[in-house]
């Protein structure tokens, strides 16, 4: 540890600020898990400060956190928490400890190595390396402790373009790559994801004449995340939505665009066998109202699905931040 690098603003390879070391708060941001995971660890397997300073405030030396790192690293590989801890407190190396357990004579299970290697994040925020690991130990406190950190941190369109896309697009790539191993660990992230954007969202809004936004999977697609975090956006910023989630069958979005009378209506595809033209150009063909004044929705195309499938006059917006300004846009101000 005796070389240093600029690190969340400081040095690692010293004692931290001022060089009296770091607080477990700083600790679990730097490590990327939950403070309350820190304070299990300690508490649990050993692994807190070797040296105590007065007061009620633990300070974490250079050599404290090496070892949570090394913790952090043997967990995300599949090793159970006490045998991570007996090795990082050890300071054995991971490739070490694998030949170790293989017996005299017998080859390192590299199978096990291999679909044990961790999340290839590549250039990430520090978040998305936290929440992969707490996702890879089905740790449900530290996940979303981390999630809703995240969320308040960067708001609700940045933490899931750069924090929680990334991260799920990893598990995506790790499972698909490794036999289906992980199926587990996506379902388990994904429903804490919608589960932090529920927490994080302020309490529905109230309806404004004209002003409410539909959004839908089309028929036959079950993927409801990006337009969960769609909905809770538009919430945040004071639209009404009304969200109907998955595989809205037809004649339904038809009966609810006509109960609503939407500003907007957002329908999302996943899959290019599930975005239908014909689909979105007849909802955008409703109208209601008195005659003389009558109107129709604006229709958003959303999600990758639609690629390929322009339709005429409609908007596809390229990202999260795109479909919230066109959707606030449609919807008419209080008065």
């Amino acid at each position: 540890m005796g070389v240093q690098r600029e690190k969340d603003g400081h040095r690692v390879g010293d004692g931290g600020p001022q060089d009296g070391g770091l607080t477990t708060g700083e600790v679990a941001r730097r490590l990327g898990v939950a403070p309350t995971t820190v304070r299990t660890w300690d508490r649990r397997y050993g692994l807190g400060p070797d040296a105590h300073t007065g007061g009620r405030h633990r300070r974490w030396t250079a050599a404290d956190v090496a070892r949570l790192e090394r913790m952090c690293a043997l967990t995300a590989t599949g090793l159970p928490p006490a045998e991570a801890a007996r090795l990082a407190r050890s300071e054995e190396p991971p490739a070490a400890a694998r030949s170790r357990r293989a017996g005299p004579g017998r080859a390192p299970d590299r199978r096990r190595s291999r679909a044990g290697s961790g999340l290839r994040l590549g250039d990430v925020r520090q978040e998305c390396r936290g929440i992969a690991r707490a996702a890879l130990r089905l740790d449900a406190a530290a996940l979303d402790e981390l999630l809703l950190a995240a969320i308040a941190e960067h708001g609700l369109v940045a933490a899931w373009t750069e924090v929680i896309v990334p991260t799920l697009q990893a598990v995506g790539r790790k499972w698909e790559t490794s036999g289906e191993k992980y199926v587990e660990v996506e379902h388990f992230l994904s429903w804490h994801v919608s589960g932090a954007l529920r927490r994080a969202t302020p309490r529905t809004v109230a309806d404004r004449p004209g002003a409410v936004t539909v959004l839908a999977c089309v028929p036959g697609e079950n993927h409801t995340l990006p337009l969960e975090v769609l909905s809770a956006a538009l919430t945040e910023r004071g639209v009404p939505v009304r969200m109907f989630g998955g595989a809205l069958p037809v004649e339904s979005l038809v009966a609810a665009v006509r109960r609503t009378g939407p500003a907007a209506v957002g329908l999302w595809a996943q899959s290019r066998t599930t975005a239908s033209r014909p689909l979105a150009q007849h909802v955008a063909a409703m109208e209601w109202g008195v005659r003389g004044a009558r109107r129709r929705p604006v229709v958003l195309t959303l999600g990758p699905g639609w690629a390929g499938q322009a339709v005429a006059g409609l908007a596809r917006p390229s990202g999260l931040a795109e479909a919230v300004a066109a959707l606030e846009s449609s919807a008419p101000l209080s008065s």
